[in-house]
């Protein structure tokens, strides 16, 4: 059988997906990055290859999130696409009448707007991590509870305590303050919630045409709270797919899918998973430009460079392969 694998690099995250050529998800993966991205796909390799059952084939690969490029390298991608992308695809395939696509991870946030199953405008965060996964997580930490019990706790408060969403540090001082002064903790947790919607829409959906069908996806759709929140600031029903936090990685392996090689791919196989990769940056000297290039390794030969103006480095690193 032949299947195909979508790989999803975030920050905070790592997610793998498989599927078949039927496209129904066959396994799929949520792993930590843990600041080691090829570590952190090597050991989803690993995993993925436990799962599998004999005489699979891996048909065709395709790698997305933050670092897609080096993932894609590390794996031999047939496909290297970016989130939006993605995310949208992922969306559609499952919700088909799909409009506005949420999409909140670890240390991001994306809205997608879909019209007739096109991506017809998105917006990014700017320039504060309020209401990411990370942010949140800190915040649980902070009060002593596990991020489960945040969010089911959000669920027992009251909009009644306002807290400012418009930066972290402004909102963790908020919080504090609020405690000081004897507010439940439960309606702290919630007014957080809140806060961070408005913040969102006040950020990242600025100025976009929000429709329903809205489809909310990544690690922070786990979060009961923000779910709610949302539900009530945009006053429609939020759709939250059972493979939210996947979704990346499912729209990655639904594109390779379509667009996958007749013949062979470029998936260097399962035994990568065992390869010493390693990444180094020097300033280049050529020009007054002093460009970054970040190289990698595999088992001491390097392979690949990039992050120059120029594609100086990209071809002397092909010349010597």
């Amino acid at each position: 059988m032949n299947v195909y694998l979508g790989i999803d690099v975030g920050a905070v995250t790592t997610k793998l997906a498989v599927l078949d050529g039927s496209e129904k998800l066959i396994t799929s993966l949520y792993l930590p990055t843990g600041g080691e991205p090829v570590a952190a796909v090597q050991e989803g390799l690993r995993q993925v290859a436990r799962q599998l059952s004999p005489g699979v084939t891996i048909k065709g690969v395709a790698a997305t999130g933050s670092a897609r490029y080096l993932a894609g390298l590390v794996v031999g991608a047939d496909l290297v696409k970016n989130e939006i992308t993605c995310q949208a695809v992922a969306a559609v395939h499952f919700i088909p009448e799909v409009q506005t696509v949420i999409e909140i991870g670890g240390q991001d946030s994306k809205l997608i707007i879909v019209r007739d199953g096109m991506v017809t405008d998105f917006g990014l965060n700017t320039v504060c991590a309020a209401g990411t996964g990370s942010f949140l997580d800190h915040q649980a930490a902070r009060l002593k509870m596990t991020i489960e019990e945040f969010s089911r706790r959000a669920l027992l408060g009251s909009d009644s305590v306002r807290i400012s969403g418009r930066c972290t540090v402004f909102a963790e001082s908020d919080m504090v303050h609020k405690q000081q002064t004897g507010r439940r903790v439960d309606d702290i947790i919630y007014g957080l919630c809140r806060a961070l919607v408005r913040n969102y829409l006040g950020d990242v959906a600025s100025g976009k045409d929000i429709r329903p069908p809205v489809v909310f996806q990544g690690g922070v759709a786990f979060n009961a709270g923000i779910v709610r929140a949302f539900r009530e600031e945009l006053k429609t029903d939020i759709i939250v797919p059972s493979h939210h936090e996947v979704m990346g990685a499912i729209g990655a392996a639904l594109l390779v899918c379509e667009q996958a090689p007749s013949g062979a791919g470029r998936f260097k196989g399962f035994a990568v998973s065992d390869a010493g990769f390693r990444t180094s940056s020097f300033a280049c000297q050529a020009c007054p430009t002093a460009c970054e290039i970040v190289r990698v390794a595999e088992d001491g030969k390097v392979i690949a460079g990039w992050g120059g103006r120029c594609d100086m480095w990209e071809k002397k690193i092909q010349e010597t392969i």
